[in-house]
């Protein structure tokens, strides 16, 4: 009996559940939407543009990502489904639209479909641009809204006082809308009547009006923003009772005034600002109500007329993350309360009246690698007892003041934003022995013999600012290191300084045209003069000479073999002048410790020297661009260092060097734009160029199949690891190597060549035969140029392996068959060139492919 009543009632249970279910399924499958309520979204969708450009104004000021809700709004579906519309379950009325950020574009008319959604509890149309509509009447009518967000929308005009009349809000963001102003008496009505609110920003909003005292009496309010809304009057100083309020924003209100603000017991206050407000008086030295502030996390009094001492009580807002007190009146000093804020970020004192005592005796003061800002505090310039001042690598502006004391030894101020003159009294500090002022923008005239008085000056750091010089004079400090790169010295120079001394010595990038005498410095080691208008033959650098740099000059005549009597060069960089002739014999051996020859663009004829010395260190050989013939030396394979080989553009007539592939060190190989010839051949070795990861061959006459062996063996193009790496540039501190890479038929230079770069180019050829499938396994490439050969077959399946490609250029072949649907898998590609080929079938859809224009097919 008990069985089958167990048995009766399980029977009910699932038709229970199958009723239930039923009932569920026939609900909703139901369109829930009233038709003319579609009609009536479908109309507003029409009503609006899309505004695509992403310099749009609402978009870069607070969309981090757009989401085009309207899009998908299609007539035949159900509306309650759309994207940004919300129903009521029962009755089906709109009762949400939330179209922020939606990139909607138009005006809303005082008869716009918006308004006819009678139902809306919650409407955000933030982040748009209603190209100047007013907040029309229309918006009073939603009598069930709760929450109203029009913020960042190019709203205009007055504001409707039927605003006024939504007695349910809860929310009104109306802030940050050009031109938009409530009409007379708008503002009071307004706050009379929406007394449920409990966030309330109007920020931007022109309102004119004193600080309604009525707002004390908001015990909802959460949130209020009313910054440069043209408040004046004065602020209320009596007990603020708002216990729920956590952000209170006034900056911005220049009328407004009075002492600060009292808050009362169980103030729940976060975000407090009252910057560029008339605010002022001294902040209280005591605070009856501070465990009510313990939550304070941004405070902002800068811009005040704030005064006094910074009081004691600041160590326990130890929930503070950003306090600014700038451009105030504070004195005395800074107090040390700042050891327990543990969370604070964000620190400004600056242009304030501080000083700093008991530091008569201080000697040493170094600030640098922060992001200190303002003028330098003006107590740094008298203190009798400095030694060293760093300062360097911050944000300090402004002239740089006088030092009143003779006893700096250092003074760096490099890496900052200083403007004017180098003050005179700089060069009174007859004690000093480095000066570093580079890399801010110091202007104004330097004369040489203003140095005189430094005769303990060792260490001169002037570079990049727009310091002009005039040169003349014997001064003679034992100046070691010098730097007055990138800034405006013109002319002859004529300065001698560091005769015996000198060591380091860098004016590249200035406009010098010659030297009234020639390289005086008997113990130089570094020698940077690139980058000037140099001009007649070249001169001989010191036999000490280590690093010897005057590319980019305009020097002319024939290499002395003098140059080879250099017994200490280490780096030889004569690129892009006009020196012409026959390369000296003993340029490949004059140096067993040479690393980098650049002779580069100029005008040189004849071989490239043929002989180099076993055991050598050179790692850089560039002669590009000259007109260079003859054969690839031989003597090149005990090259065992050698990094870099550059001998694009010439005329060299060889076949392709096949035995540079034992050279362990060779990442980079350019025989671009010569008269290479005939079929490049099988590798010889296990491993042939095992560190190879740039490759150009264009502009040649080589034939044959592609070079599947060595394609197959290029270990150092195969499955880096750049998570892994440290990102650097080949060369060393004082030179690094360039390049130039045709990207899009146009050369592009490279100033650095980073190590991950990577790239085959064969272009421009006669290659032939089929594109092997080897080089799909080539997965870091990030550029392969095949083009203009005689490449047939299809384009290969394994290319959807080149996940790091950035650049496929395979135009004018003979290829056939379909454009690969794989390519589109390859997510970083920005060119694409499959032109001039026989290719057919459907082009690819998807990722990149949506970027391509229609002549890269």
């Amino acid at each position: 009996m008990m069985s089958e009543l167990l048995c009766f009632l399980f029977f009910l249970s699932c038709s229970h559940l199958v009723l239930s279910s039923s009932f569920y399924f026939s609900y909703y499958s139901t369109k829930l939407c009233a038709h003319g309520q579609t009609i009536a979204l479908l109309q507003l969708k029409q009503s609006f543009s899309i505004h695509n450009s992403s310099s749009w104004r609402p978009y870069s000021l607070g969309c981090t990502t757009s989401y085009l809700k309207t899009n998908y709004w299609k007539e035949g579906s159900d509306c309650c489904s759309w994207d940004g519309v919300t129903c009521d379950l029962v009755t089906g009325h709109v009762i949400e639209l939330d179209l922020i950020c939606s990139r909607l574009f138009g005006t809303i008319h005082p008869n716009s479909a918006l308004f006819l959604f009678p139902h809306l509890q919650k409407l955000d149309l933030a982040f748009n641009n209603f190209n100047g509509s007013p907040v029309s009447v229309g918006f009073g009518r939603f009598s069930s809204l709760t929450h109203l967000n029009l913020s960042y929308s190019e709203f205009s005009d007055l504001i409707s006082p039927e605003i006024s009349h939504l007695s349910n809000l809860v929310s009104l963001d109306l802030s940050w809308n050009d031109g938009a102003e409530f009409a007379p008496h708008g503002f009071n009505s307004l706050v009379q009547n929406l007394t449920k609110l409990q966030k309330f920003h109007l920020g931007g909003i022109f309102i004119s009006s004193v600080f309604p005292n009525s707002f004390l009496n908001w015990s909802s309010l959460i949130s209020l923003d009313l910054s440069e809304c043209g408040l004046h009057g004065r602020f209320p100083y009596n007990d603020i009772h708002l216990p729920k309020l956590e952000l209170l924003y006034l900056s911005g209100n220049e009328g407004l005034s009075e002492n600060f603000p009292r808050f009362s017991e169980n103030n729940s206050l976060m975000e407090l600002d009252f910057s560029a407000t008339n605010f002022n008086g001294e902040l209280p030295a005591s605070m009856g109500n501070l465990n009510n502030l313990k939550s304070l996390q941004i405070l902002d009094l800068s811009n005040c007329g704030f005064s006094g001492s910074i009081p004691a009580w600041l160590e326990n807002l130890t929930q503070i993350t950003s306090l600014s007190f700038d451009r105030n009146q504070f004195t005395g000093e800074i107090p040390n309360v700042f050891n327990n804020l543990r969370n604070l970020i964000s620190l400004d004192l600056s242009t304030n009246n501080f000083r700093v005592n008991g530091f008569s005796s201080l000697s040493y003061v170094d600030l640098s690698y922060n992001l200190l800002n303002g003028t330098i505090p003006s107590w740094l310039y008298t203190l009798p007892s400095l030694v060293e001042l760093d300062l360097s690598h911050n944000k300090f502006t402004g002239r740089i003041d006088e030092f009143q004391f003779h006893s700096l030894v250092k003074i760096h101020l490099s890496m900052n934003e200083f403007q004017g003159l180098i003050p005179s009294s700089i060069f009174e500090l007859v004690n000093l022995t480095s000066l570093s002022l580079s890399s801010n923008n110091l202007s104004g005239i330097s004369y040489t013999s203003n140095f005189e008085k430094l005769r303990n000056l060792t260490y001169l750091d002037l570079s990049n600012n727009m310091l002009s010089f005039t040169i003349f004079g014997n001064s003679k400090p034992n100046i070691e290191w010098l730097d007055l790169s990138n800034n405006n010295i013109c002319g002859i120079c004529r300065w001698n300084m560091g005769k015996d001394t000198l060591k380091h010595l860098n004016i590249s990038y200035n406009s010098i045209s010659g030297f009234e005498i020639m390289f005086p410095w008997k113990s130089m080691q570094i020698l940077d003069l690139h980058s000037n208008f140099l001009q007649g033959s070249l001169a001989t650098p010191p036999n000490s000479t280590l690093f010897f740099s005057i590319s980019h000059n305009k020097l002319s005549g024939e290499i002395s073999s003098s140059i080879c009597k250099g017994s200490s060069m280490e780096i030889l960089d004569m690129s892009c002048n006009n020196l012409s002739g026959m390369l000296p014999r003993c340029l490949g051996n004059f140096r067993k410790d040479l690393f980098v020859l650049n002779l580069g663009r100029n005008q040189f004829h004849g071989t490239i020297p043929q002989t180099f010395l076993k055991g050598n260190s050179i790692k850089t050989l560039d002669f590009n661009s000259n007109q260079l013939e003859g054969l690839v030396p031989r003597s090149l394979i005990i090259c065992k260092e050698l990094e870099v080989l550059d001998l694009g553009t010439n005329k060299i007539n060889d076949m392709f060097p096949h035995w540079l592939e034992t050279l362990p060190e060779l990442q980079v190989l350019i025989l671009r734009s010569n008269r290479f010839h005939g079929h490049i051949g099988f590798s010889k070795t296990k491993s042939p160029f095992m560190s190879l990861r740039i490759i150009d061959l264009a502009h040649n006459d080589f034939e044959g199949d592609l070079p599947e062996m060595y394609l197959r063996r290029l270990k150092a193009v195969m499955n880096i690891d750049e998570g892994n790496m440290t990102s650097e540039y080949t060369g060393d501190y004082y030179y690094q190597d360039s390049m130039m890479v045709m990207i899009k038929g146009s050369e592009i230079k490279f100033e650095k060549i980073l190590n991950t770069f990577t790239t085959n180019d064969l272009s421009c050829n006669k290659f032939q035969g089929e594109i092997p499938e080897c080089i799909g396994n080539l997965n870091s490439l990030r550029g392969l140029n095949l083009s203009h050969n005689y490449l047939t077959g299809h384009i290969p399946l394994s290319f959807r392996n080149l996940n790091m490609l950035e650049s496929l250029d395979l135009s004018s072949n003979k290829l056939s068959g379909g454009m690969p649907q794989e390519l589109t898998s390859l997510m970083f590609l920005e060119v694409l060139n499959l032109s001039e080929n026989h290719l057919f079938g459907f082009i690819p859809q998807g990722n990149q492919f949506e970027t391509f224009e229609n002549d890269s097919y």
